[in-house]
């Protein structure tokens, strides 16, 4: 079996993710030496470059040493925190990053809750360590306490950490030691987060996210946590009610860098997409043919708005006075203007 490790990135928005990400695809080779891509590689949509936020998850692999390291590029604002948990399923531990200078942040909170409770293994990494007044020691403590109040065992509080700067391509076991590159990152996911457990039986993959082809339609994308998958393979789909409807596997997809590769046959561990499969939604349970099992499916949170109404406390509550509109300000305009004039002319 090929080595693999799936890992989720999770943060408060703005605090590296997406530039990490591109320093760890640089440095595993992606991309020819002369060839320009630029940065935020990931945040490919229009949104995402104008807002500078990662809006939907990505998938990304890379290899090292040997071993297919899938990364899942999570968002980081609030307004997402429903995909986040819901990917984190694809993952078997999550690299925490935080800022050296914030420590850690509301999204944070959240983020960091969900991996816990998944029985994820945490690694964190303290970025942004070249900031003014940032506090590395500070904000390790921080993430230490944050976790033992959020409840998590003991060997999740028995973290690694690396520290340094990704916007500056380097990570170290010690913040006052500034390395060459990212490899003490990239060492400590291999030797810390544990390989996928696989289980002996039939096909069972969760439907944890999905993409869209204008070519091929809807894709389902999840990982296998056990069997085999083959393309032309016949599959049953069990719905979130438990209704079960018989399809077929047209075309099996791996990630491999920043796009995906068509392969035979995917084992289990390792996270792939699937295209043919007709009718089904997140939550859903590719299975066997002959004798379907349902893994346990994610809730979906619905879209919702949140408002919070408080008590007026701004400086001129209670104070008495007239509302201003446009005709009060033509008025006293066309005062103003009549007063300069009769000077001029006086």
């Amino acid at each position: 079996m090929e080595a693999i490790r799936n890992i989720a990135i999770i943060a408060h928005v703005d605090h590296g993710k997406t530039t990490l990400v591109d320093k760890i695809m640089y440095h595993c080779h992606l991309f020819r030496d002369n060839e320009n891509t630029g940065d935020l590689i990931l945040d490919n949509n229009d949104l995402e470059r104008e807002r500078g936020i990662t809006i939907t998850s990505k998938n990304v692999s890379v290899l090292y040493k040997g071993t297919k390291i899938n990364i899942i590029d999570t968002p980081g604002h609030a307004d997402f925190g429903g995909e986040v948990e819901r990917v984190l399923n694809m993952a078997d531990g999550v690299c925490l990053l935080v800022d050296a200078f914030e420590g850690p942040m509301p999204q944070t909170r959240f983020v960091l809750q969900k991996a816990l409770d998944l029985g994820l293994k945490p690694c964190v990494v303290i970025n942004k360590v070249d900031k003014e007044n940032c506090t590395p020691e500070e904000v390790h403590e921080k993430v230490f306490d944050l976790m033992f109040e959020l409840g998590a065992e003991e060997w999740q509080l028995d973290f690694p950490t690396v520290y340094g700067s990704a916007k500056n391509n380097w990570m170290s076991d010690d913040f006052n030691v500034i390395t060459e590159n990212i490899e003490p990152l990239l060492d400590m996911v291999i030797e810390n987060v544990p390989a996928p457990k696989v289980s002996e039986g039939t096909p069972q993959m969760l439907i944890t996210s999905l993409d869209f082809s204008s070519f091929t339609g809807r894709i389902a994308i999840g990982r296998l946590e056990r069997g085999v998958l083959k393309e032309g393979m016949p599959i049953s789909l069990v719905k979130r009610d438990g209704k079960i409807t018989k399809s077929r596997i047209k075309e099996l997809h791996t990630f491999e860098g920043l796009g995906r590769k068509k392969v035979q046959e995917v084992i289990a561990g390792d996270i792939c997409a699937i295209i043919g499969v007709e009718g089904f939604e997140i939550g859903d349970t590719i299975a066997c043919f002959d004798n379907p099992e349902a893994l346990q499916t994610i809730a979906i949170d619905e879209p919702t708005m949140s408002m919070l109404f408080t008590i007026n406390d701004s400086p001129f509550f209670g104070k008495e006075g007239k509302f201003v509109t446009s005709r009060h300000i033509r008025d006293r305009l066309t005062k103003e203007l009549e007063k300069n004039l009769a000077m001029k002319l006086g």
